[in-house]
């Protein structure tokens, strides 16, 4: 097995009825982006409004943000046109959001994203933005809302300072119950932690102490508050589970845990060794909502052999995950003979995904939940 050889960008679909503050929140992604490059793609041109950005022409041009971002506006049937030119590595991206029309239909780009051949790209989540303030009168509109709810990874229940406490919990527990088992965060204008949705980039965006304004400055400049910081209280929305060990993961066992993982578990990320499962890999982890996807790699001359993950979610009960993740350690389990091992390790192999899934496992009427499809492929 080798592992891809170029990095794979996430790719996020934002997603939310018109006036939900898919773009606000949008804004506030490109605000504190802290040096991560963005490339924006917008499904339906007419509807974005991005502030500090004046936007001219027809379906098919991008725009320079002045950040190293990029802004794309497409047709659905030029996503992978565009997804091809914002991966090439000319353009620098860390991550790219599509941000879909008020009334696409979100798990169609999903199905797209999943059915892609292009190597360079990775599933990143479907983030539903909803209304608190007009969720009912929403869901009256467009009962379609409810299906958009059940193949969302994170919902952000946004504009949550126009409802009292009581509608507020209400509500939440309304949207659960439609979301099943997706995080879900409140969020007032649409201030969520950019660290929900991608990693901080390593390397800093300048290293000119003299530069040119950027996008990020401008939006920075704009903000009402004067403040377009990373606030602290927004990470009180999610909690953050860290977990190591230098002893191997049981690959069974292991797969137990992420097979059952709790509602409200959004993102896993980082690396499992699993020892004599496969004495020559790592295994680089993904996964977001049902999704789940492994990259092995070799192991490096001289590097310390570790399982390290981080796990990120709303609502969840942390010192259960991290009891949860011990008990798949291979302490104790005593030595299995290889042909055990072997079929244990085929629990990991069946998510390590060496091209994407066809088009044809996908239930036309979005019964069946395609991120699974995609991963048990």
């Amino acid at each position: 097995m080798t592992p891809p050889r170029t990095p794979q960008i996430p790719v996020v679909v934002l997603a939310g009825f018109l006036g939900s503050g898919k773009t606000t929140l949008l804004n506030h992604l490109l605000r504190n982006r802290a040096g991560t490059r963005i490339g924006v793609i917008v499904n339906d041109f007419g509807a974005i409004e991005i502030d500090a950005m004046t936007v001219s022409g027809q379906v098919g041009s991008t725009v320079s943000l002045g950040n190293g971002c990029l802004c794309c506006a497409v047709d659905a049937s030029e996503l992978d046109t565009f997804l091809e030119t914002l991966t090439r590595p000319s353009a620098r991206l860390d991550v790219i959001v599509i941000e879909a029309s008020g009334l696409a239909e979100p798990q169609e780009l999903v199905r797209m994203l999943l059915a892609s051949d292009n190597p360079h790209i990775l599933y990143g989540g479907l983030v539903e933005v909803v209304d608190a303030a007009e969720f009912d009168r929403t869901r009256q509109r467009h009962p379609e809302i409810d299906r958009h709810l059940a193949v969302a990874d994170l919902v952000v229940l946004n504009k949550t300072d126009r409802v009292g406490e009581a509608e507020r919990e209400r509500l939440r527990a309304a949207v659960a119950e439609l979301s099943g088992p997706a995080a879900v965060i409140s969020a007032v204008h649409g201030r969520i932690d950019p660290e929900l949705l991608f990693d901080p980039a390593l390397r800093p965006d300048h290293e000119d102490k003299v530069r040119q304004l950027t996008f990020e400055d401008l939006l920075r400049e704009e903000a009402p508050d004067g403040h377009a910081g990373h606030d602290d209280h927004l990470h009180a929305s999610y909690e953050s589970v860290d977990f190591t060990s230098d002893v191997p993961m049981d690959p069974r066992r292991f797969m137990e845990f992420l097979d059952s993982r709790p509602d409200g578990l959004y993102r896993i990320k980082g690396f499992a060794d699993f020892g004599e499962g496969d004495r020559d890999h790592t295994y680089a982890l993904h996964a977001v909502g049902r999704f789940l996807r492994f990259v092995p790699r070799p192991w490096a001359r001289g590097e310390q052999r570790l399982t390290q993950l981080v796990m990120i979610g709303a609502g969840i009960d942390a010192a259960a995950l991290s009891a949860g993740l011990a008990a798949c350690r291979a302490d104790g389990a005593g030595h299995a003979d290889a042909a055990e091992v072997e079929r244990a390790m085929w629990g990991v192999l069946r998510y390590v995904q060496e091209q994407a899934p066809e088009p044809e496992v996908f239930d036309a009427h979005g019964t069946a939940d395609p991120r699974e499809a995609a991963a048990e492929a």
